[in-house]
């Protein structure tokens, strides 16, 4: 490789795709042990979400690397850009993995939210994290499209 150093921006949304491309072999893997043990050759339907998000992610990461790279922002903006986003998705992947884990419901979304046998999240949590994620993801990418459309434009 040559001595080109990439934006810490760039570097992290890389370093995470791998991430997450390896978290979605390894939720294979179990959804695999799942269905073979299973009388209905199924796995939980959260194992398949988190398998399924996880390769997803991976290849989006990829996606907000490159417009990190070419975003005509500052860096500072396109890093917290790229964070925002990882964040979101790595925390996405780990309630899938825990709900898959604990095969406590299989709708996050529906009332009461469980967390396991014994506990239950308040309905304003779900909302507030909901709304954090959409605010979040959807601001954070549109400014790394913006800044990229703002480089080819100039």
């Amino acid at each position: 490789m040559n001595d080109v150093l990439l934006p810490v921006s760039v570097q992290s949304a890389i370093v995470f795709s791998g991430v997450f491309l390896w978290v979605g072999m390894l939720t294979g893997v179990w959804k695999y042990w799942q269905i073979r043990n299973s009388a209905q050759a199924r796995a939980h339907y959260y194992v398949d979400i988190a398998h399924r998000s996880s390769l997803l992610y991976a290849p989006a990461s990829l996606i907000l690397a490159v417009l990190a790279y070419f975003s005509q922002f500052p860096e500072w903006i396109n890093l917290l850009c790229v964070w925002v986003n990882l964040v979101f998705f790595s925390f996405s992947i780990l309630s899938y993995v825990l709900h898959g884990a604990l095969q406590d419901t299989t709708n996050q979304f529906k009332t009461p939210h469980r967390l396991g046998a014994h506990w239950t999240l308040p309905t304003w949590c779900m909302s507030l994290a909901m709304l954090l994620l959409v605010i979040g993801e959807l601001g954070a990418t549109f400014l790394l499209v913006l800044g990229t459309m703002l480089r080819f434009l100039n």
